[in-house]
């Protein structure tokens, strides 16, 4: 809901629509600086205590920051007050993450990350068009409603969860960032591509010659290949070579780049869709085995990072690249990814819990 709430926020208060977008830069800023110190805190007291408490925290700053806009102040201080949501937001995803680990069992764990993955699609879709519906009754009331929704969020954190080591050990062990990497370099390429194929739609449909509003149905076709994509992992009950979806990245990829009209445009963004909720599935399972139990919520929230400094930067190739050539910096981060991938021993398990090793 974010980037367009703010839009609208400070379109209505200061007649700026790129202030809300410098806002949401700043926001994300913040998010990425504050993941790991967040994720280390959530860790130390726990996930679900500190998620609690961590959650009003993010609501009083959004409604913090509705009122002070509402009012009137000037740009510097609405850009200052978006910094404090963003810095305590940014763990909260390896927090819930880590939550999500405890709540299920290890058995169900694949099927619940690509759920995960299923309903984050409808948010991202469902997320602007709320906004849209919202700000009808004014334009601090979306900024309001996030601040709702965080709250909402800590009132379901569950408190029971499945005991997981009877001998959990006190000792912090250090991460194995070496042994991470491949399974980093995945989610910063989910981030990488998807965000130049998103946030470079329409100049993608204009080199077509169709109108502005044609991005719609790209749109719809991303989402909709996305969850039916996690929907058919999940049900498949194995998490998958990486190498597999990671390949469809760099096809897909590569007729996006390519040009070949409609079909090439709408095959291409519905390979990479399809592809998208495994891949983030098969590496985030795999990287809560490499996770030291008592770090997983700083781990997750590392991994975060790394997608979300994908997303920036495919942000960025779009603004200082011609369109043909933007998604192929996501295709040499899938194919960095595939090399990763290839030089070390991946391990995997199906869904009953029977381990299986893939490799070289």
């Amino acid at each position: 809901m974010a980037p367009l709430a703010f839009t609208v926020l400070t379109t209505a208060t200061t007649g700026s629509y790129r202030l809300g977008g410098i806002m949401m830069a700043v926001f994300v800023a913040a998010e990425m600086v504050g993941a790991v110190p967040t994720g280390r805190l959530l860790d130390r007291v726990g996930p679900a205590r500190g998620l609690v408490v961590l959650l009003p925290l993010v609501a009083a700053g959004l409604f913090l920051l509705a009122a002070v806009a509402s009012a009137g102040a000037p740009d510097f201080v609405l850009l200052a007050l978006a910094i404090p949501p963003g810095l305590v937001a940014g763990g909260l995803n390896g927090g819930f993450r880590t939550l999500l680990a405890a709540t299920v069992t290890e058995d169900e764990l694949p099927r619940a990350v690509s759920v995960d993955a299923m309903i984050m699609e409808g948010v991202i879709v469902g997320g602007p068009l709320l906004v849209a519906l919202l700000a009808t009754s004014g334009p601090a009331v979306p900024v309001l409603a996030m601040a709702v929704v965080a709250l909402l969020a800590a009132l379901l954190v569950p408190r029971r969860t499945v005991l997981r080591d009877t001998q959990r050990t006190v000792e912090r062990q250090a991460i194995p960032v070496a042994a991470c990497v491949p399974w980093l370099a995945g989610l910063f390429t989910v981030g990488l591509l998807l965000s130049t194929i998103e946030v470079g739609l329409l100049p993608l449909v204009q080199r077509l010659g169709a109108p502005d509003s044609a991005t719609a149905i790209v749109i719809v076709v991303l989402c909709a290949a996305s969850i039916t994509g996690s929907a058919l992992y999940a049900a498949r009950g194995k998490v998958g070579d990486p190498r597999l979806f990671l390949a469809g990245f760099v096809l897909g990829g590569i007729v996006v780049s390519a040009g070949f009209g409609w079909a090439g445009l709408l095959g291409g963004v519905a390979l990479i869709g399809l592809c998208t909720g495994p891949l983030m599935a098969v590496s985030s399972v795999n990287l809560q085995k490499l996770l030291p139990e008592r770090r997983r919520s700083e781990g997750f929230s590392l991994a975060f990072t790394v997608q979300a400094s994908g997303f920036g930067l495919g942000s960025l190739a779009i603004g200082v690249l011609p369109v043909w050539l933007a998604p192929l910096l996501g295709v040499g981060a899938a194919v960095v990814a595939v090399g990763l991938q290839i030089r070390t021993r991946v391990t995997t398990s199906d869904i009953s819990g029977v381990p299986v090793e893939q490799g070289p």
